[in-house]
């Protein structure tokens, strides 16, 4: 039987109000907190939840709320150097969801505090104190706050990750700036999403209805900017680039023409995060982009950190000890998200090809898109399914 009874669960975002609503499910009273002063502050963008995302949700019977705010994208297309094509998908299963990070953040908010999570905000963590009956948590403000365990949902410049590890690795830039806007634009086919390598610069679009089209820009750029030293700069200086990046690119640089400073979002650097080798320590765990940020290219890295919230909460649910829970939790994951990483990692670097590189791809795309085998590579990671029921002692021996 578990002793774990009350859970900290430092960070707001996606994971955090994922974990805590599982955690109350699980029987375990979690406590949400945000260093922001809202659920959705200062965040923009959009982003695409994979069904197995979404049927992880539907565990905490947040799925609907979700699918309520959100855009099926049923159709996924490749276009390079202009030329576009349609890439085979998944049968049998439902589309993926594009949702405005905002709106995702304030959806799951409020399906937590109607599950009886309670939130605070302004309280950025600092450092902890761990014994044998609990651990504290402390904050900026001074106050304090203690639990049996802390689940660090932090994001990726995690505090609670140097608190684990103070030699863990950080985020890696990857040499591109993100930009959005959703603009009025007709012509792109309904429930759609292309994903587009430029004559410069790679870009992705699609429809959002009512002839609008939601575009997001990855602008190579070679010197790291925080998302507030980018946000500092005026945007008629970012659409001036933008512009000029996307100029001789289909429908690119109708996208970046249209696009005024009212639209536009700035969403700073791209990330991802390596190999972290320490997942846990003692009572404190990572969940989510504090521990494994695949990159935008993944289409994965939302709905990775839904599914680590809910099974760092079925491990502490089902074993005795924060450790082995912990240690479980680690076993069950690492596997999974590390295999995404890896199948990313090559879109990635594709998205900064030189000249040559972009020609040679314009070239091969056609065999690509014809050799393609999506089951293979995509299928594992969106049929896979959370059985909550089941007890984590089961899946484990599965796994060893």
């Amino acid at each position: 039987m578990s002793r774990t009874r009350t859970a900290l669960v430092i960070g707001g975002g996606i994971a955090g109000p994922v974990a805590a609503t599982a955690l109350l499910k699980a029987g375990i009273d979690a406590r949400v907190y945000e260093a922001y002063p809202g659920s959705s502050y200062n965040i923009g963008s959009g982003l695409a939840l994979a069904p197995n995302g979404i049927a992880a949700l539907d565990i905490i019977e947040a799925g609907d709320a979700v699918r309520d705010i959100a855009l099926p994208i049923s159709k996924m297309g490749l276009s390079i150097g202009g030329k576009n094509m349609y890439m085979p998908g998944l049968s049998g299963l439902p589309p993926l969801q594009l949702v405005d990070r905002g709106e995702l953040h304030q959806t799951l908010h409020d399906h937590a505090v109607a599950a009886g999570v309670p939130f605070e905000y302004n309280k950025r963590l600092v450092d902890v104190v761990e014994g044998e009956s609990g651990i504290t948590a402390r904050f900026t403000d001074g106050s304090t706050a203690t639990a049996d365990v802390l689940i660090g949902a932090d994001g990726i410049r995690s505090t609670v990750r140097g608190l684990i590890d103070p030699d863990a690795p950080g985020p890696e830039y990857l040499g591109m700036l993100g930009f959005g806007a959703i603009i009025d634009y007709d012509g792109v086919e309904p429930e759609s999403m292309t994903f587009a390598f430029g004559k410069k610069a790679y870009y992705l679009f699609g429809s959002t209805g009512e002839g609008k089209v939601m575009w997001g820009a990855n602008l190579p750029h070679k010197e790291y900017l925080s998302l507030t030293a980018a946000r500092a700069i005026p945007k008629a200086h970012w659409l001036g680039i933008l512009r000029e990046t996307y100029a001789d690119d289909t429908p690119g640089g109708e996208f970046a023409r249209r696009t005024t400073e009212e639209q536009l979002e700035v969403s700073g650097a791209l990330h991802i995060m390596p190999s972290v080798p320490h997942w846990f320590r003692g009572r404190m765990a990572l969940i989510g982009d504090a521990v494994h940020a695949p990159s935008n290219s993944s289409g994965q890295g939302a709905s990775m950190a839904i599914e680590s919230a809910i099974q760092v909460a079925r491990c502490l649910r089902d074993l005795p000890t924060p450790e082995a829970a912990f240690a479980a939790y680690e076993q069950l994951r690492r596997p999974r998200v590390e295999g995404v990483a890896a199948r990313v990692a090559k879109t990635n670097h594709s998205k900064t090809l030189g000249p040559v590189g972009r020609k040679m791809m314009q070239l091969m795309a056609p065999l690509f898109i014809k050799l393609m085998n999506p089951e293979k590579s995509m299928g594992p990671e969106q049929r896979y399914r959370i059985d909550w029921d089941a007890p984590v002692q089961k899946e484990l021996a599965v796994a060893a």
